[in-house]
């Protein structure tokens, strides 16, 4: 496997967000007290830096023998031992980790979660095997919900484009049935109040349809919870189908099967960054001997897909 050196034709800056000034809270230089835990650990990829804060505070990380709590800070040094439930995390190998990006097609009836007590099958059963690192979801789809979801072995990528003062845009295809009429879309793109706050789509466009069943591609800045079906059944329409095609500039291959994925390439990978203010990364582990379109990978594909399908098939005859 090659690895490829950073160029500087990266994105334009026109796809960068105006939003990094605005986040005072992402300042990636260290402090003369050390970083703080959460983002170390983050940085090992051992979760986003949300998991991680909930981990530490249930008491379940240590600091050279020590319980941490949360807002310690940690300078990092070869002899530095940071355990999660009394395994020892390899900071010598995070130092080391080259950042990637997988997008991944998420079918609909697979969960976004680790861990599911009833045995159905979820986002982490069909990605590739990591050593030393593992992959992180930027934010969830619902069960019902399919499309884009990328994941990445860096803790700090995830956390900062999951951050709602980044607004990152999100596009969905979305079916719904019911009579749509203007005064409705007009309404969604001012702001309809709902249960958690004032939410609204940027903008909402006609794809088509038969009878009540018409098609819509929606955009937001954020990602709450089932938002783009709430703000549909605040007006009384019923969301039948729900895809999303693109994060920021990121769009869903066509090409990817449900259940495929496909990493990214140095340049994606650093618009992404540069999306959010991180500096670029210099490394990819993708063979770089390979045309630029690259292909998705259809023989992994197919076992990610078929292991799916088994799981599923068992979990039924369950």
């Amino acid at each position: 496997m090659k690895f490829q050196t950073a160029k500087s034709s990266f994105r334009s800056t026109e796809r960068s967000t105006k939003k990094v000034e605005k986040s005072p809270q992402f300042n990636s230089q260290p402090t003369v007290a050390g970083e703080k835990l959460q983002k170390i650990l983050a940085n090992a990829g051992q979760g986003s830096r949300r998991e991680i804060e909930t981990i530490i505070a249930a008491g379940r990380v240590s600091v050279d023998g020590k319980i941490a709590t949360l807002g310690d800070r940690v300078t990092v040094h070869s002899g530095l031992k940071i355990r999660i439930d009394g395994n020892l995390i390899n900071l010598t190998a995070v130092q080391k980790e080259v950042c990637r990006v997988l997008m991944y097609y998420k079918p609909e009836g697979v969960l976004c979660t680790r861990n599911d007590p009833e045995g159905r099958a979820t986002v982490f059963d069909r990605l590739p095997r990591l050593s030393g690192s593992r992959w992180i979801a930027v934010g969830r789809l619902d069960i019902n919900t399919s499309g884009l979801l990328l994941f990445t072995t860096d803790g700090e990528l995830a956390n900062r484009l999951m951050h709602p003062s980044q607004e990152v845009e999100r596009e969905y295809s979305v079916r719904v049935f019911g009579e749509v009429n203007d005064a409705m879309i007009a309404r969604l793109r001012k702001g309809v109040q709902l249960e958690d706050g004032l939410a609204n789509f940027k903008s909402i466009k006609p794809m088509g349809g038969t009878g009540l069943n018409q098609w819509f591609d929606v955009t937001l800045m954020e990602g709450r919870n089932r938002e783009v079906r709430r703000l549909w059944e605040s007006q009384g329409i019923q969301v039948s189908r729900l895809i999303r095609i693109r994060y920021g500039n990121i769009k869903l291959i066509k090409s990817l099967p449900r259940g495929g994925w496909q990493e990214m390439d140095l340049e994606n990978v650093n618009y992404l960054r540069e999306l959010v203010g991180l500096s670029p990364e210099t490394e990819t582990k993708l063979d770089v001997t390979q045309s630029k379109k690259r292909r998705a990978n259809t023989g992994q594909i197919r076992k990610a897909v078929k292991r799916y399908n088994e799981m599923s098939k068992r979990y039924k005859k369950a």
